[in-house]
């Protein structure tokens, strides 16, 4: 999506109006001066693209042929990513397999000069890949026709979990902020992020939420969806019911912040003892993909923190920041020349 694009709101209400433009270009500018730790499940995401060639003989499914395959960071990884693109410098600790997926994560860093000293290679143990299968006839777009994930069979080991442990304590004395992308694939635990020295720590947890009570984490930023699967409810329209359960679970984790993300309708921050603050989405609700737009959303919020802005503020430039990566096909990530020229063009249009 061009910047352009990005000038009106779903609602058709124009930029953010409570918005200071220039205060949010000044806090991007000031990207490059933060260092962000990530402690995160690393997943590949593998898209394997083929043109309908016809129907099998065999059974009722299509034949492709195979065009091209691309591996590219996803999960923990995908945060890493985008915040690297956004013009950070990253210091990611995490775990991944010895084999083809985990070793092409890691060259995917060393090509983008990532320091890959906190990612540990484990003999023996599987990185965790989702394979996407895309099909299309010839001139036509892709569409997911099938996904295989491949998933560690044994948790970590003890040793490797200790090695883990060791670089996220040594490598957080060195970062404005930590970030925590917990997947559910073993690397992440609320116990090791309770031995995490740190002013600021953002959490992204899929399954698991509540386990960070005590964990000394100062934000989070579940979707609604996984707000709903915590509490064993549904929220759909109910807004009052969103903020009674986001209100306990700031009081349960005793955060500064939570950002609940709810797709088209944008996000709202709840922090305490001020009102619940709503963020319409930027750009248009008629994405191309959702795929590791959390993982934007999180990077983006976070840095911002680090850079100064208030816990409104980075819901704000999140809020960009998602707006421009879910017009992009698979797991992509936003730059920060992307940002800054949507945060201007919505500064020039009022």
């Amino acid at each position: 999506m061009s910047a352009a694009r990005g000038t009106k709101h779903a609602n058709g209400s124009g930029p953010q109006p409570s918005a200071d433009l220039a205060r949010l270009l000044d806090i991007v500018s000031a990207f490059s001066k933060q260092t962000i730790l990530v402690l995160g499940d690393f997943v590949a995401d593998e898209f394997v693209t083929g043109e309908i060639s016809r129907v099998s003989r065999e059974a009722p499914v299509l034949i492709l042929r195979h065009r091209r395959t691309e591996l590219i960071p996803g999960g923990g990884a995908n945060a890493v990513n985008n915040l690297v693109d956004l013009g950070a410098r990253v210091l990611p600790v995490s775990a991944v397999g010895d084999d083809s997926a985990g070793r092409a994560l890691l060259d995917y860093f060393r090509r983008k000069r990532v320091d890959t000293g906190g990612i540990a290679s484990i003999a023996g143990w599987t990185t965790t890949t989702k394979t996407r299968f895309l099909a299309g006839w010839t001139h036509t777009s892709r569409q997911q026709v099938l996904r295989v994930d491949r998933e560690a069979e044994a948790p970590l080991t003890e040793r490797a979990q200790a090695a883990v442990a060791r670089k996220a304590q040594l490598l957080a004395r060195r970062a404005s902020a930590v970030l925590v992308s917990d997947y559910g694939c073993g690397v992440v635990t609320p116990s090791l992020v309770r031995r995490l020295r740190a002013k600021l720590i953002t959490l992204d947890s899929r399954y698991a939420l509540l386990d960070y009570r005590g964990a000394g984490v100062t934000a989070a930023t579940p979707n609604e969806p996984e707000l709903e699967a915590l509490y064993h409810t549904r929220i759909g329209n109910n807004t009052a019911k969103l903020e009674e359960l986001a209100l306990r679970t700031l009081r349960l984790l005793g955060l500064e912040a939570l950002v609940v993300t709810r797709g088209k309708d944008g996000m709202i921050v709840f922090e305490r003892g001020r009102r619940p603050h709503p963020i319409p989405i930027h750009g248009t609700d008629e994405v191309v993909d959702v795929t590791g737009a959390g993982d934007t959303v999180i990077a983006a919020f976070t840095l911002a923190r680090a850079a100064g802005a208030t816990w409104v503020e980075a819901g704000q430039i999140a809020t960009y920041a998602s707006g421009l990566v879910v017009m992009k096909r698979g797991t992509a990530t936003v730059s920060r020349a992307e940002l800054e020229a949507a945060l201007r063009a919505d500064a020039t249009s009022r």
